[in-house]
């Protein structure tokens, strides 16, 4: 992919629309009049097999009669013409393709087929191909509305991507009503060529784009994308809206654009690994591009909040607490200097209520002082309207002072009508503003975990606890030597030896063939022990009655040997019964699990947390994606509940955490090097 063919696709000088037509409510016909009323300044050529002229334009039968170049075309005609027409502008040296049609890999397996065809036509003609089944996409600062969304975005600074052509499309609306503007306006549907790494890469070498807005149900490749990811947020944050999340979400991406929607555990995982802002929801993500609007990075979670009434100050205050944010203390200097101003009655304390009937400039001392406060990270004002109150003059006022960019401020002004004034004010300014309190304190703590995650990510990990020197060399024998013998999985002995080439430790595993080893063995590692069937390919020896615990004698160690032998022939082939081991019985305080799943889209991530028969019960399992360094290992343990627990809780001594992040190190490049 070349960044320079991105660029000249969503800055064509020559545009043909393929299926333009003068049926007022076709997507022919709207794509081409919007491109025609709005002042791009570049070619238009409308393609129509039937008529001379489409909407006051000369019209051609096909992309070869234009006789001059084309940067790109915009396909919206039937699925089935659609891949004749690319093959059409391959040969015609189109440059790139938007296919707003469709009827492809969400219609079922004829369609799949033919989006397959397309994806190879585009790789065939070097054809870069946006959709299909999208709206299109609009260039703001170019003028260019290559879709059929009815408006042109106000230019800005947020790049917006969605697999959702509908949710541009409301997106739009409310971003005109509240001066919100847009860089870039994509909608990349089934994603045949274009997906959201190659934009991500794109975005960031322009410095016009400050931030991404992402609604998201899938991605081509997991970690293309997570690449693309981490170098933007290192300077720049990424907020997406992940959908898809439970089987029956998973079910609806399927069916609207055809994709994987993925185990939305890794995803996050991936987000987190990468400093992506998570939403829930389309009104979250919404916020945001308010917030992204003009945003400031905070210097870390102290919020100060002002408000003229008490109680939007104490749920404010619960929402930032309760969400690993933290009210700032103010210092001395400030409330000197509220003192000074404020009715004899404020709260002198944060937050800084200035009563029911706090005037302008009581608003504007406030926040004021709290851009001064080194204290203080972030801003918000409340205002209720009461009787006084004058939103309009609030606004300004805030609005006015000198030094209001040097620190993020959010409004939440509550009300409708009364408070439309000063509402306005804050729009035009490029201050967000939210209808709730909450609303806009999540915006603040989204920032800051961005800000918060970047830290980790960019720290120095802490040195390994000693060298580690994996023998891949000697566990790439073992798998080619499995491999060779038709094995599908590694157990038992095999298992352990594997481990040991990556120092991971594993309970030592002692061959019994007769009853009476078995019952030797148990007596001279000493009771209790774990007595296990041993056969190739077994992976769950619980359900063939192939493990007994706890054994604590030598005739009980041959009962056990007889009983799994007994229960191994009802169900093995007796040439894959390799034999019984006995293993001594661990004294556990905690049991964790370490594991490894190969996702379908980001490949193999690493699970660890809650182990024991109630894992499933409890779902206290987090999940990384390789390699770990030593901070990153820690991190992932820290998202699970147990790891309070390890720490040491209540006066239980805690375990060695160090050892626990080593470990799962050595683990996380034993999947970089097998992820097989």
């Amino acid at each position: 992919m070349s960044l320079k063919q991105i660029h000249n696709f969503f800055n064509p000088k020559t545009v043909a629309v393929i299926g333009a037509n003068d049926r007022e409510n076709s997507v022919g016909y709207s794509v081409l009049r919007n491109i025609r009323d709005s002042d791009f300044s570049g070619e238009i050529f409308p393609v129509n097999i039937h008529d001379g002229t489409v909407q006051g334009i000369k019209a051609y039968a096909s992309v070869k009669d234009i006789g001059k170049h084309v940067d790109l075309a915009v396909i919206a005609t039937p699925a089935p013409t659609v891949l004749d027409l690319v093959k059409e502008c391959g040969l015609a040296g189109v440059d790139g393709v938007a296919i707003i049609s469709s009827g492809f890999k969400e219609a079922g397996p004829t369609g799949q087929k033919m989006f397959c065809q397309i994806q190879a036509a585009g790789k065939k003609y070097g054809i870069k191909i946006l959709g299909p089944n999208c709206l299109g996409f609009i260039n703001p600062r170019r003028a260019l509305n290559a879709s059929f969304a009815p408006e042109m975005p106000l230019p800005g600074n947020i790049a917006f991507v969605s697999q959702s052509g509908a949710l541009c499309d409301t997106f739009l609306d409310w971003s005109l009503r509240d001066n919100i503007g847009f860089s870039y306006f994509v909608s990349i549907g089934s994603m045949a060529d274009i997906g959201f790494d190659e934009l991500i890469d794109y975005f960031d070498t322009d410095p016009e784009v400050t931030s991404i807005l992402l609604y998201m149900e899938s991605v081509n490749s997991g970690r293309k994308f997570l690449s693309s990811a981490r170098a933007f947020c290192k300077n720049k944050p990424i907020v997406c809206l992940k959908a898809g999340l439970g089987q029956a979400g998973a079910k609806a991406v399927a069916s609207h654009s055809g994709t994987l929607a993925g185990d939305d555990k890794v995803f996050a995982a991936a987000f987190e690994r990468a400093g992506i802002i998570r939403v829930a929801t389309v009104s979250e993500l919404f916020n945001y591009a308010k917030t992204l609007n003009h945003y400031k990075k905070p210097a870390g979670g102290r919020l100060a909040i002002i408000t003229n009434a008490g109680g939007p100050g104490v749920i404010s205050t619960d929402y930032l607490t309760a969400h690993g944010g933290t009210l700032a203390e103010l210092s001395p200097g400030t409330i000197k200097a509220l003192d000074e101003v404020l009715p004899a009655a404020w709260s002198r304390s944060n937050p800084i209520d200035v009563l029911g009937d706090g005037q302008p400039e009581h608003y504007r001392a406030a926040v004021k002082a709290c851009l001064e406060d080194p204290n203080v990270d972030g801003i918000m004002t409340i205002l209720t309207p009461q009787a006084v109150t004058k939103s309009g003059e609030t606004a300004q006022m805030i609005a006015d002072l000198p030094n209001i960019e040097t620190k993020p401020v959010f409004a939440s002004f509550m009300g409708a009508l009364r408070v439309k004034e000063g509402i306005d004010i804050f729009m035009r300014r490029g201050i967000p503003v939210y209808r709730t309190p909450e609303k806009a304190v999540a915006c603040f703590l989204g920032l800051n975990e961005w800000q918060k995650n970047l830290k980790i990510i960019e720290t120095t990990p802490e040195a390994i606890p000693e060298e580690f020197k994996p023998d891949a060399a000697a566990a790439l024998e073992m798998m080619l030597q499995a491999d060779r013998e038709g094995k599908t999985s590694l157990t038992g002995a095999w298992a352990r030896k594997f481990l040991d080439c990556y120092g991971l430790p594993a309970n030592p595993a002692y061959l019994a063939r007769t009853a009476s080893q078995a019952a030797a063995i148990a007596k001279k590692i000493g009771f209790p022990v774990a007595v296990k069937l041993e056969a190739s390919g077994l992976l769950h020896k619980t359900e063939v009655g192939g493990v007994r615990l706890d054994i604590n004698n030598s005739n009980a160690a041959k009962a056990a040997f007889k009983e799994i032998t007994d229960n191994a022939k009802k169900f093995l082939d007796p040439k894959d019964i390799d034999g019984i081991t006995v293993e001594k019985m661990v004294s556990k305080k905690y049991e964790l699990i370490v594991g490894a799943k190969s996702d379908v889209i980001f490949g193999p991530v690493v699970a660890f947390g809650m182990g024991g028969v109630a894992v499933e019960v409890f779902n206290d399992v987090a999940i990384g994606l390789p390699p770990l360094n030593m901070a990153l290992a820690k991190s992932l343990m820290e998202r699970t509940k147990i790891y309070t627990l390890l720490e040491g809780y209540r006066g239980m001594k805690g375990i060695d955490l160090k050892q626990l992040e080593y470990f799962l190190y050595k683990f996380s490049y034993l999947l970089v090097d097998f992820p097989q």
